[in-house]
């Protein structure tokens, strides 16, 4: 879906242990800068570059990617991403999800204990599929590293807002020249609802609540969550009672 000038909240469709989900990564771009915000699932790279090409943007010419957090379905199309393209793009992540994207450390949520009890749980004949896109972590290198408050001079300003307990560096951006959140999985929405984030997957949820207080600081016309897609009802109020614990 279009945004504004140079943004676009894509449509990426995702089979989930048998279940199809639609994911939502943002593509920003200027006249200088084809910018990824996050990169999907592993074995997505067609779907992503279908999803780009589509929103009139050729693949070819994408120069960074920028990752909310370290959870799979953000970071698993990177590799395959950065291979597929004949020049160097940058890559950019939070410095506290650093060690778990580059594999200095085990992912914080589908770490081989994990992995091995939901095996346990799986039906037989889909043990093999959970194994392979479960069992083999996803690393990239992240070439810089961001914090709370830095404005990132590409697309008319980007503006980083750290916000942890979905993972410990999770962030969310805003675009000032369109007044978009680009939250990751710090929000979701839901049958046209703007909801908190989701406490089966966020492991620190007192945290992840005392972050979306943040949001109320900005001017939001519109909301991208990864999960839910675009969210535009009255933004700025939901935000505040969000952050109010409504």
């Amino acid at each position: 879906m279009k945004i504004a000038n140079g943004v676009e909240a894509l449509d990426v469709s995702v089979n989930m242990m048998g279940r199809q989900m639609v994911i939502h990564p943002t593509l920003l771009w200027d006249e200088d800068e084809v910018i990824l915000v996050d990169t999907g699932m592993p074995g997505q790279l067609a779907e992503i570059r279908a999803a780009m090409e589509h929103a009139g943007v050729p693949f070819d010419k994408l120069s960074k990617v920028i990752l909310t957090h370290q959870d799979l379905d953000h970071i698993g199309g990177l590799p395959a991403i950065l291979k597929a393209v004949d020049h160097p793009v940058e890559v950019l992540a939070h410095q506290e999800d650093k060690p778990y994207i580059e594999g200095d450390k085990p992912p914080l949520k589908m770490n081989p204990e994990r992995v091995a009890k939901m095996l346990e749980s799986v039906p037989a004949e889909q043990r093999q599929r959970v194994q392979a896109l479960f069992g083999t972590p996803i690393t990239a290198k992240v070439d810089k590293t961001v914090e709370d408050g830095e404005v990132l001079p590409y697309c008319g300003g980007i503006m980083v807002i750290f916000t942890p307990g979905h993972t410990p560096g999770h962030i969310s951006l805003y675009l000032h020249e369109s007044k978009t959140l680009i939250t990751g999985d710090a929000l979701v929405a839901a049958n046209g609802e703007l909801l908190g984030p989701n406490p089966e997957v966020t492991p620190d949820m007192e945290t992840a609540l005392k972050s979306l207080k943040k949001f109320t600081k900005y001017d939001i016309e519109t909301v991208i969550c990864y999960h839910g897609g675009v969210y535009k009802e009255n933004a700025n109020q939901r935000l505040a009672a969000l952050a109010e614990g409504q």
